[in-house]
């Protein structure tokens, strides 16, 4: 493999485990070293790195987020019911007992 080649992939920790991963691309890469940039977007789509996957994993994260935030909201506003129903109990068993 030429010196170049063999620099840019131990330039980066993740091109040399996509490299170990795919040995397909050791032997592409000493063929065609002119096939660098398609090793490096196909390393780059291998571990989610494009543009697209982390604006869908960005996506991802925003959507559950949002779940989370409802359900603590369902979660107050149960806890707020469930408080006013203990005082309007409360209230109903001290009228009772005044009357007596």
């Amino acid at each position: 493999m030429r010196k170049d080649v063999l620099d840019f992939i131990q330039s980066e920790e993740d091109y040399l485990k996509f490299i170990r991963q795919q040995p397909k691309w050791y032997r592409k890469l000493t063929r065609y070293p002119e096939k660098l940039d398609e090793f490096r977007l196909a390393s780059l789509e291998f571990f989610g790195k494009t543009i697209p996957q982390r604006v869908d994993k960005l996506q991802n994260q925003v959507q559950m987020a949002s779940f989370m935030i409802d359900m603590f909201q369902v979660l107050k506003e149960q806890q707020g019911q469930s408080s006013d129903e203990t005082n309007t109990e409360t209230k109903d068993e001290s009228n009772k007992n005044e009357t007596e």
